[in-house]
């Protein structure tokens, strides 16, 4: 059973010290390691240039030997060489696992590979690298599954999904995908996290009603969570604590 907290490393922004805000960044991981079982990195959210999810793995591996880890892999702007060579750096560094994801488009770049991720699932599974690391995908919250073939016969280890809103999403998606790993990620409810809300369509004052009986059961169901609180780490780190 796994709690896992969702971090996005840092903006790579001018005037500000990308050292500092990595150990920062760093830091806050170390504090939240002890309320929680896993971390899932993501990379460039938004296409937003933001420090590598491995540059940042690399540091907490050697300050928290233990705690593992999964990345986010955006692949809009990657070749198959480039992935095999991160996927390459991230067994040698110790992640665990890594979701394959398109991504959004860069705020920078304008290059798109046109791969798709379920078909750089299967091109890894074939080279025989889920015997070395754990491969997932991303679903929907509330998918439709006469159309996702092609990521079913990937065949990864799990889907990580959208941010899910109520525990019929959680259930759905576990009775039709009994053969894979599900770990739904859950929106830590706070004021902080309004605007992150309002882009999901959630309406908090609802969601926030009895989000502690959503995340246990949703617990319950799946065996394994992700959280996220993209403006409000102190209310999350708060929340787990009790938890």
């Amino acid at each position: 059973m796994t709690i896992r907290f969702e971090a996005n490393p840092p903006k790579i922004l001018p005037n500000i010290n990308t050292e500092e805000s990595i150990e920062k960044f760093v830091n806050r991981i170390k504090i939240i390691s002890k309320k929680c079982d896993a971390i899932h990195l993501t990379e460039n959210v938004l296409g937003h240039q933001r420090v590598s999810p491995i540059t940042i793995a690399e540091i907490i591996k050697k300050e928290i030997p233990n705690i593992p880890i999964t990345i986010s892999l955006r692949i809009r702007d990657k070749s198959e060489d480039e992935i095999e060579k991160i996927v390459d750096k991230c067994i040698s560094i110790g992640i665990s696992g890594i979701l394959i994801l398109l991504g959004d488009p860069s705020q920078i770049k304008t290059s798109n590979s046109g791969l798709i991720p379920s078909q750089v699932v299967l091109n890894l599974k074939n080279k025989k690298y889920d015997s070395k690391i754990e491969l997932f995908l991303s679903i929907s919250n509330k998918p439709n599954f006469s159309k996702i073939g092609r990521k079913i016969k990937a065949n990864p280890k799990g889907f990580m999904t959208q941010v899910v809103q109520n525990l019929q999403q959680v259930q759905n998606l576990s009775d039709n995908l009994k053969q894979f790993s599900i770990i739904p990620i859950i929106l830590f409810p706070s004021e902080k996290n309004q605007k992150s809300a309002d882009f999901l369509g959630l309406n908090l004052t609802e969601y926030s009603k009895e989000f502690d009986k959503f995340v246990k059961e949703t617990y319950k169901i799946t065996k394994d969570i992700l959280l996220t609180s993209p403006n409000d780490f102190n209310g999350l780190k708060e929340y787990l604590e009790n938890f």
